[in-house]
């Protein structure tokens, strides 16, 4: 079942290395919710006002209270290892740069597509990204080990 804040998230499950080509890609939406801000914070312990205070938030660059940035990327992290590669496949790496602030209530949308194989080693390597609306908010690239029908 469907998180209530998540929309057309795609099926979840396993494609195995065999199955994977260049150019597939998945993604997955959620909106962030103060209730996400607050429970990120909590296990996190990242209690930067900038995330929780309005009155603090509106004094700095963001003129208002963001997300945390990590919160965003951990949308990344549910793609690869929900879909694509998905269930078995081993996070080895992720490269990010934040370009823009996610708010409570943005929509986001999480992408990645597979930019290699190596298939000798099952490593996959994905381009990730985030968005807002037409806004990219976080771009990266990140390396998977994939699971393998070879290996069940």
């Amino acid at each position: 079942m469907l998180d209530a804040q998540s929309t057309d998230n795609l099926p979840r499950g396993t494609i195995c290395i065999e199955d994977i080509e260049i150019g597939m890609s998945r993604h997955a939406t959620k909106i962030i919710t103060d209730h996400d801000i607050e429970k990120f914070a909590e296990v996190s312990t990242d209690r930067n006002p900038v995330h929780l205070d309005d009155d603090y938030a509106r004094d700095t660059i963001f003129e208002g209270r963001v997300a945390h940035g990590m919160l965003s990327a951990g949308l990344i992290s549910a793609v690869i290892g929900e879909q694509l590669p998905g269930h078995g496949s081993v996070y080895l790496g992720q490269s990010l740069k934040f370009l823009a602030p996610v708010r409570p209530g943005d929509l986001v949308r999480a992408e990645v597509t597979v930019l290699a194989i190596d298939h000798a080693r099952r490593r996959v390597t994905l381009e990730t990204r985030c968005v807002v609306g037409d806004t990219t908010v976080i771009r990266g690239e990140a390396l998977v080990l994939a699971p393998s029908r070879k290996f069940d």
